[in-house]
C-alpha cells in the first residue's frame, strides 16, 4: 500500500499495481550467452541524478555519491551531473566520488566547467579509456550523447550515454544518430544507456529503430517516478543483445529520496577475445 498526502490531512490510500522490478535472460527463455574463452562479467548502469537534488527539494550531492557506491558498478551512466544554465559547473565532488567508489569520469572537451558533455558522464575503474565522442543531437532542446571506448578488467567495451528528448519525434531521430555514431570497427559490444524519456515498447516506441541489433529492448523497468515508479525511461541496451543477462532496479530508502528517478543497473557478460576478433 502506498499513501498519497492531498490538501489539508486528508489521505487516500491506493494498492500499488504491480511492477517488474528486474529482468533476466533465463526467466524469458531466451538463448544464454556463451563465449569461448570463457566471458568476463561486468555490472553497468545508468542514473539520473537530477542535479544532486533529492525528492526533499535539497541539493546533497553526497547523498548520490553514497548511492552510487552501493550500486557498486564498474561503469556507470550519469545523467544531469551538470548545471544546465550558466558556467554549466559540474555537480559533484569528483575527488570524493573515486575516494568512495573507486569511479573517474571519463574526460571531455567543452568549453564550460562541466564534468560531462551535456549533463552526460560516463564513471569507470580498472580500466583505460581509448577514445571519445562527443555528439550534439537533433531535436528542440539542447541534448547530447558521449562515447566512450574503454577497456575494462581487461576486455574493450564501448559505452554510448545518452539523454534523450521529451518529444518523441525528436528521440526518434536522435535514436537514429546514436545508430548511425556508434558502431564500432573492431566488433567490441556496445551499451547504450541512459534516461531515454521513452516507456513504449513496441513499435509505437521511439526506441523501436534500435531493433533487432540491440536489446533487450522488453526489459523496460519502471524507474520514474522514484517513490512511485511507473515509467520506464531509463534503459540499457547493448549490441549484441545477448551480452546482457540481467536488468534490475536499484531500490532502496536513499535512492528514493536522493533523485526523482531510481538507478538500473545490469549484469552483463563480454565475450572472450576470440570472439570479439569475429
Amino acid at each position: 500500500m502506498l499513501e498519497f498526502e492531498g490538501r489539508g490531512l486528508r489521505r487516500i490510500r491506493v494498492l500499488r499495481p504491480p511492477q517488474m522490478s528486474s529482468w533476466t535472460r533465463e526467466a524469458t527463455g531466451q538463448p544464454a550467452f556463451a563465449s569461448t574463452p570463457p566471458a568476463t562479467e561486468l555490472r553497468i548502469a545508468s542514473y539520473n541524478i537530477h542535479k544532486a537534488v533529492g525528492r526533499d527539494r535539497r541539493f546533497d550531492p553526497d547523498r548520490i555519491i553514497e548511492v552510487i557506491r552501493q550500486i557498486d558498478a564498474d561503469v556507470v551512466a550519469l545523467q544531469e551531473a551538470d548545471q544546465r544554465f550558466g558556467e554549466r559547473s559540474g555537480l559533484l565532488d569528483l575527488a570524493r566520488l573515486e575516494r568512495r567508489t573507486g569511479l573517474k569520469p571519463v574526460p571531455v572537451q567543452s568549453a564550460w566547467q562541466g564534468h560531462g558533455w551535456h549533463g552526460n558522464v560516463v564513471l569507470f575503474r580498472d580500466g583505460a579509456v581509448t577514445a571519445t565522442r562527443q555528439l550534439v543531437l537533433p531535436g528542440v532542446e539542447p541534448r547530447g550523447a558521449l562515447i566512450a571506448d574503454l577497456t575494462v578488467c581487461g576486455s574493450p567495451i564501448r559505452v554510448v550515454a545518452a539523454h534523450l528528448g521529451l518529444l518523441r519525434h525528436s528521440r526518434s531521430r536522435q535514436v537514429e544518430t546514436l545508430i548511425n555514431a556508434s558502431k564500432p570497427t573492431d566488433g567490441r559490444p556496445i551499451f547504450l544507456m541512459g534516461d531515454l524519456n521513452e516507456w513504449r515498447i513496441g513499435k509505437k516506441s521511439s526506441l523501436h529503430g534500435l531493433a533487432p541489433k540491440f536489446g533487450p529492448l522488453q526489459a523496460a523497468i519502471p524507474s520514474f517516478p522514484a517513490r512511485f515508479p511507473i515509467w520506464a525511461l531509463d534503459r540499457i541496451v547493448a549490441y549484441p543483445a545477448e551480452t546482457i543477462t540481467q536488468v534490475q532496479l536499484h531500490d532502496t530508502d536513499l535512492s528514493r529520496l536522493a533523485s526523482d528517478h531510481l538507478p538500473i543497473k545490469a549484469v552483463v557478460h563480454l565475450p572472450g577475445e576470440e570472439r570479439q576478433a569475429h
